[in-house]
């Protein structure tokens, strides 16, 4: 079994080439589907940590701090299910 290495919620986000480049290359425009995939992939589910539990035991300024990157990801997440009425 894989051992869990606790991560403060305040340390960076892990990454590695492929996602710099698909992050680069959304923010140039630039970026094919796949980057534009790995890229809001990156965002939601590792730089915000949308769907991990943001509560932290030793400090409720820690919980707070990781739920509010978790609030990022939510508010993105609600914007691809809304439903946009066609006037």
């Amino acid at each position: 079994m894989k051992k869990l290495i606790p991560i403060q919620p305040w340390h960076p986000a892990a990454y590695d080439e492929a996602d710099v480049y698909a992050i680069k290359a959304l923010v140039a425009g630039k970026a094919n589907e796949g980057q534009q995939q790995r890229a809001i992939g990156w965002i939601i589910n590792t730089l915000c940590g949308t769907y991990d539990l943001s509560f932290r035991p030793d400090s409720d300024r820690d919980t707070v701090f990781a739920e509010g990157k978790r609030h990022v990801g939510m508010q993105i997440i609600k914007l691809t299910k809304l439903v946009i009425k066609q006037q």
